[in-house]
């Protein structure tokens, strides 16, 4: 699928990049450079790979099925050591990543999404909303779970220090080499192994299952991650610990959760039900009310209303029919018949064409109906400005 354009109103949200917050990262990249000063060795190399694996697992077991998700359970001692490994990722504090990934999770792919290709586009989705005053901030009171452990706030204040850390026991182990090859390099491919899944998985992909976003489940995306390229499974089903679903959808992150719990470190490991997996899992309100403006969003609203003005023109009882539209707002299709409207899609039709434009789901009636009922309170409020085209079904 093409990646979607970027609004216009998406350049409000780059205008406040701060950009001497970026030094730390660029620097970080052109410190890769040295590589060519150092050179490189089998070691660093063995390094540089086991330093992105485990650090991956870090990301996809720690700070997003765990710390975002709490998709399973371990002791006290055991979060804070995973936390201490998230962060050595130098991808900011452990509460910073799990309010934002929430965040994303409430508002996905909408204007208030922190990082969606679909208004922001795939640039700033992928890096630069990281460095922006608006989308960067976070607001811990969507993480009270974890800000009520003092030793995790502890950590997400000492943000540099695991990073650190690890790269001065690099730089003991392998010298100068352990340092830009282990250390620089494994960190700059992790970064953006990390971003693709903001960026990449929603807009190359399959989709699956519908979530009223964009996300996508992609096999080579989930090698390189560890398993979190399946992420449309996830946007799905998020409670779930393993996010490839199906047995040839490969996920190393769970198989290795799976481990960790026959030596009892961590336990109770959640798996999608099977009705889920099938896809007759019904779609939540939310999500219905979603994906019922998008299909409302296709119906030339304003044309309609241009040829019901020019229509009415002359007719004296144009107030009387508003007078009953206004006064049967629960019976909108019956007072809207009396109005002679040009042709509107029926029920039907816009249940075929959310057949054609979304993934099948056992919710596309309820689509369909919440839809018909959002185009005729939006032709309602063009017309008479005072019917809420953003209310609630009755």
């Amino acid at each position: 699928m093409a990646a979607h354009a970027a609004p216009q109103h998406a350049d409000d949200h780059h205008d406040d990049i701060i950009y001497p917050a970026t030094i730390p990262f660029v620097l970080l990249h052109l410190a890769c450079f040295g590589i060519l000063w150092t050179g490189v060795s089998r070691a660093s190399l063995l390094l540089c790979a086991a330093l992105y694996l485990v650090r991956m697992f870090g990301v996809t077991a720690g700070y997003h099925r765990y710390f975002s998700h709490r998709s399973y359970r371990t002791s006290r001692v055991g979060q804070f050591l995973l936390a201490f490994l998230c962060q050595t990722s130098a991808q900011q504090g452990i509460l910073w990543w799990a309010s934002k990934h929430r965040d994303h999770h409430k508002h996905a792919d909408t204007p208030e999404d922190v990082h969606s290709p679909r208004h922001f586009g795939f640039l700033f989705a992928h890096v630069g909303w990281i460095f922006s005053v608006k989308r960067g901030a976070a607001d811990y009171s969507n993480i009270s779970d974890l800000t009520r452990f003092p030793e995790l706030v502890w950590l997400d204040r000492l943000k540099y220090v695991p990073p650190t850390l690890l790269g001065v026991a690099c730089w003991l182990a392998l010298g100068w080499q352990g340092l830009f090859v282990g250390f620089f390099l494994s960190t700059v491919i992790l970064y953006h192994c990390t971003f693709a899944i903001n960026s990449l998985a929603h807009v190359v992909g399959k989709q699956r299952y519908l979530t009223g976003d964009d996300s996508r489940n992609n096999w080579w995306l989930a090698l390189v991650t560890l398993g979190e390229g399946w992420h449309n499974n996830h946007h799905y089903y998020m409670s779930s610990t393993r996010q490839g679903f199906r047995w040839w959808e490969v996920d190393p992150t769970y198989y290795a959760l799976v481990a960790l719990s026959w030596a009892g470190i961590v336990w109770e490991l959640r798996a999608p039900p099977a009705h889920v997996v099938s896809g007759e899992r019904r779609a939540g309100r939310a999500v219905i009310e979603k994906v019922a403006r998008q299909l409302a969003d296709t119906v030339p609203v304003d044309a309609i209303c241009e040829q019901l003005r020019e229509a009415w023109a002359h007719r004296p009882d144009v107030e009387e029919l508003r007078a009953k539209l206004l006064s049967a707002r629960t019976q909108a299709e019956a007072a809207w018949a009396e109005l002679q409207l040009p042709h509107l899609p029926s029920v039907d039709e816009l249940r075929e064409r959310a057949q054609e434009m979304f993934t099948a789901t056992p919710s596309l009636d309820e689509i369909a109906e919440r839809s018909r009922q959002l185009v005729l309170q939006a032709v309602s409020v063009r017309l008479f400005g005072d019917a809420d085209p953003h209310a609630s079904p009755a």
